[in-house]
């Protein structure tokens, strides 16, 4: 069993309260959900409102499965026009791995 995740660092744009970045960041999040079936979550800077930290995990049988959903999450996110991508950090373990 493969495990793959990735951290996405955005910075938002014309937004000015919390209540501006979760009318930006809940569509992104669907679109993720729906396009990769993994699961998504805002994973840190909840309490700035022009950034964001996206994570998506995933669990596969092979690593070749967890690369291409995390690829596909990677692509969405930067084809967003109404937020800049800082950074995309990505990890894979094997479940046997120490």
């Amino acid at each position: 069993m493969w495990i793959g995740w990735i951290e996405f660092d955005l910075l938002l744009g014309d937004v000015h309260s919390l209540k501006d970045k979760r009318a930006i960041i809940r569509p992104i999040v669907a679109d993720l959900r729906r396009t990769t079936e993994a699961s998504v979550a805002e994973v840190d800077a909840q309490d700035l409102h022009r950034r964001a930290v996206l994570g998506v995990g995933v669990v596969a049988p092979g690593a070749d499965r967890v690369t291409d959903v995390l690829d596909r999450a990677e692509r969405l996110v930067a084809s967003r026009p109404d937020v800049t991508l800082l950074s995309a950090r990505r990890r894979m373990r094997r479940s046997d791995d120490d």
